[in-house]
């Protein structure tokens, strides 16, 4: 699945994340894959502000969640792990985008529920419904 990618920036500290730019790409997330490089990242962008479901299912990387609000402000962080792979995490208020990186980044950087993420979507990258 191919994905667009866009940097992006929080509290000054640089990512260079995926955007889906189809629903496959969406659904797929970064499932099936063996690593994220270092300052790598995925943004999940969606129509509306709605409650967002991810999970772990044939993942192998271990990973962090932000859920942002339409703003880009982080209201939430999880980190998800490999070994529990059917464990639903549900933005606990409708969210627009998530971002996923890999686990630990968000603290090694000081980055805070609060802080903006910053970001200019690509004409191409697609945003999702439901």
């Amino acid at each position: 699945v191919e994905n667009e990618s866009i940097g992006v920036t929080i509290n000054g500290h640089g990512l260079n994340a995926e955007v889906a730019t189809s629903t496959a790409g969406l659904h797929c997330g970064l499932a099936f894959r063996e690593e994220l490089p270092a300052d790598h990242g995925m943004l999940f962008v969606y129509t509306q502000d709605q409650v967002l479901r991810f999970w772990m299912k044939n993942t192998h990387i271990d990973l962090s969640i932000a859920f942002l609000d339409s703003d880009g402000v982080i209201l939430e962080m999880h980190d998800m792990d490999i070994d529990n792979p059917t464990r639903q995490f549900i933005s606990g208020k409708p969210a627009r985008y998530a971002l996923e990186v890999n686990q630990g980044w968000f603290a090694d950087n000081g980055i805070k529920v609060g802080d903006r993420v910053e970001f200019n979507l690509q004409s191409n990258a697609a945003a999702f419904g439901n």
